[in-house]
Parts: structure tokens; C-alpha cells; sequence
């Protein structure tokens, strides 16, 4: 049998762990194509709304899944636990790949900013420092992401400040051409944004308390983040309207270049690099933590399962996982991964969703909710992530009916 993880992880560290996820993803990645979609400041911070409705929903789900089922895993765990095995291996199959195409965005962000000329190479160089870390101890990933977010609020705030207070800054106009699909559109982009909220329940048998911990955590983590991307969105919408913000490469460098405040434009740049940097490293801890619950019930190779004697982390998995995403890194577009990486997320929570509907009736209707929400995210993003995400999911179920044959049953 498996040894079990390290309980190292309290509210505190389970809250900076989901935020870390969320803001580095959300604001220097995903703001400019929902801006795109949206088609006008109204319609951007309605999508920006509704997807933190589902986001809100699905983090409940997550939250109160995660008290009842404390084990490494997320919804893989929970759909094999309260609808079956063949729903919890295709919620751990969408969970692997999307967070995958996640990683990869996260490494090439930081490659962009920091050298753009060599964004592949800086990508696979920030994809092996972290899987390093990672192989240490979930504890030192812990710390280390707390000092990252704490460095990546105050770049934010800084621009807030510089944004709203700059003599070009203009009242956001809600107006403008509001259609439901480019709004809906919009919201599934920024999703990708939110889907770092529950990434503490896929380190639920490393956190102490997870019936108290979790619950606590999961909630405050997507308020934070909500409030933040709140503030930089009316920042930035203030002094470069929509049409440049869904242009820009760089939109919080350019507003901040807009707002008078160039000499700020280096700092927002090491911002997004660290910003990036604590998103990867919380994905890549994510992701190996499903990894090893698959291999431990045999859908992925066994050998993931193994848990280091010395650090207390699945380090076989972790290597396995930084592997593949340096490749992927490599070789992936930044926002051509965003699509598809949401595509299988919004998959995953809605299996999600749909387990925490067996919960009891007190917890169907928001269930109920997010399992509408993700598949209107899911189907309203762009018809090229839909296929290609279509596809893969198929795949899995392919996948699937060939691994029957070598998987264990669940662990009691």
C-alpha cells in the first residue's frame, strides 16, 4: 500500500496556495482576450461577474467535497466516490490535461516577460526550478508561494493606485455592444482566471483539519481574488478603454505606460514573471497530487504512486508531471493554451458539481447551478478550444475502456 502524504498545510497556507493559482493566471494572461470577446467595459465586467458566480459555485461544491473526502485527488476523488469510477477517472483525466496546457501557459508567461526573445527556454528553465522545489516539500512550496503573492499584490496595488489616480483615467463605460455569446465567451476565457480557487482541495490529505480547513479557505481565497481583479480591471479599463486592452500583449505595462507612470512598466513586468511563478508552482503541485491518486487506482502507471520516505511528497509524480509541461512549454502558444485549458477545467468542475448534488438536498441547488454554469462556460468559449477540448475528452474515454482491464479498485 501507498504511504500517505504529510498533514503541513493550515487556512493561511491553503489560502495563499489558491491565490497564488488564481491572480497569476487571471490578470496578466486572461484579461485582454475577455476584453476581446466582451467587445466593451460593461460587458468585460459582466463576464467577470458571472464567472465568478460559477466560480463561487463550484468552490462550495469543491469545499464541502473536500471536508467529506480528505485524500489527494480533488474531483477525481469525489466523482469516483459519489458517482462512480468511470466519472472520477474522466474528471481526473480532464483535471491532468487542461491543468497541463495551465502549467505551460504559466512557464511561457515568464519566458514573455522576462526575455522575450527566449520565452521557450526561460519557459522549460522556471518549469525545472519549480518541479525542484516542489520535490522538497509541500511545506517549502507553501512558504515560498506566500512570499510570492504577497509580492504580486503590491505590483497590483501600485498599478490600482497609478491607474485611478492618473489625470488621463476616465469613468468606465459600461455601454457599448453587449451580445449574451461574446459576453458568455468572455466569462469562460476569465474562468481560467478563477479555476486556481480550489487548488487546495487537490492537496486535501496534506492539509490539517480539512473538514474545518478547507471550507474556510476555498471561500476567502475566491473573495480575495475577486476584489483584486475588480480593482485592476476598472484600473485598466480607465485609462485604455477596451479596444487597447484587448490589443495589448502587456495590458497592465500599458496601462501603466498610459497613466504617465513608465518608470512603474519594469516592475509590472517582474510582477507578472512572479506572478506566473506562483501560479506554475501551485499547478504543478496540483496536478501531481491527481496524478498520484490515478496511479494509485491503477489508470495512471503505479510507479506515479510513490511517496518520498524523506520529503513526504509523491516525487515520481511530480518529475512525471515537470517532464511533460517542460515539453509542452517548450512547443505551446500563451493564449492558444488558455481556450482549451478552460475547456477541460470548466469539464472537471462540473463533474464536480454534479457530485456534490448527492451531498443531500440542502447542497442541489447550488450544484445545480455550477453544473449549468460550466457547460454554458464550456460551449460558448471559441469553437477551436471547443473541438480540441471535445477531442481530448474523447480520448479519455477511450482511454478509459482500455485501462479498465488494468485498474484496482478504489482504496477504502
Amino acid at each position: 500500500m501507498s504511504a500517505e502524504l504529510r498533514r503541513s498545510l493550515g487556512v493561511l497556507d491553503a489560502v495563499v496556495v489558491g491565490l497564488a493559482a488564481m491572480v497569476g493566471a487571471g490578470i496578466f494572461v486572461a484579461l485582454g482576450p475577455a476584453a476581446g470577446a466582451a467587445g466593451s467595459g460593461g460587458g468585460l465586467l459582466l463576464a467577470l461577474g458571472i464567472a465568478a458566480v460559477v466560480a463561487y459555485c463550484n468552490a462550495m461544491a469543491s469545499a464541502r467535497l473536500a471536508a467529506r473526502h480528505p485524500s489527494s485527488g480533488g474531483t477525481y476523488v469525489y466523482g469516483r466516490e459519489r458517482l462512480g469510477s468511470f466519472w472520477g477517472y474522466l474528471a481526473g483525466w480532464a483535471f491532468v490535461v487542461g491543468k497541463t496546457a495551465s502549467c505551460a501557459a504559466m512557464a511561457l508567461t515568464v519566458g514573455s516577460y522576462l526575455w522575450p526573445g527566449q520565452a521557450h527556454a526561460v519557459a522549460v528553465a522556471a518549469v525545472v526550478a519549480l518541479t525542484a522545489v516542489g520535490y522538497r516539500g509541500v511545506q517549502k512550496s507553501a512558504l515560498l508561494t506566500r512570499v510570492i503573492v504577497a509580492l504580486v499584490l503590491a505590483v497590483l496595488a501600485a498599478v490600482v493606485v497609478v491607474c485611478l489616480g492618473s489625470g488621463s483615467a476616465e469613468p468606465v463605460a459600461l455601454g457599448g455592444e453587449l451580445t449574451p455569446g461574446g459576453v458568455l465567451q468572455a466569462a469562460g476565457l476569465l474562468f481560467f482566471a478563477f479555476a486556481g480557487y480550489a487548488r487546495i482541495a487537490t492537496l486535501g490529505e496534506e492539509v490539517r483539519d480539512p473538514a474545518r480547513t478547507i471550507p474556510r479557505a476555498v471561500p476567502v481565497a475566491l473573495g480575495i481574488a475577486l476584489v483584486v481583479y475588480l480593482l485592476v480591471a476598472v484600473g485598466v479599463l480607465s485609462v485604455l478603454g477596451p479596444g487597447a486592452l484587448a490589443d495589448s500583449p502587456a495590458p497592465l505595462s500599458d496601462a501603466a505606460r498610459a497613466a504617465g507612470a513608465a518608470r512603474l512598466v519594469p516592475v509590472v513586468a517582474v510582477g507578472a514573471a512572479v506572478a506566473a511563478l506562483g501560479s506554475l508552482l501551485s499547478l504543478i503541485l496540483g496536478v501531481s497530487r491527481t496524478t498520484l491518486a490515478m496511479a494509485r487506482d491503477g489508470y495512471l502507471p503505479t510507479a506515479l504512486a510513490a511517496v518520498h520516505p524523506r520529503f513526504g511528497v509523491p516525487h515520481r509524480a511530480e518529475l512525471a508531471v515537470g517532464a511533460v509541461v517542460a515539453v509542452v512549454a517548450a512547443t505551446a502558444d500563451v493564449r492558444g493554451a488558455i481556450g482549451f485549458s478552460s475547456f477541460g477545467v470548466l469539464v472537471y468542475y462540473g463533474i464536480a458539481n454534479a457530485s456534490a448534488w448527492t451531498l443531500g438536498p440542502a447542497r442541489r441547488p447550488l450544484a445545480a447551478l455550477g453544473l449549468a454554469g460550466c457547460a454554458a462556460l464550456a460551449f460558448a468559449l471559441p469553437l477551436g478550444s471547443v473541438l480540441a477540448g471535445s477531442g481530448v475528452v474523447a480520448a479519455g474515454v477511450v482511454a478509459w475502456a482500455v485501462s479498465r482491464g488494468r485498474a484496482v479498485p478504489p482504496r477504502p
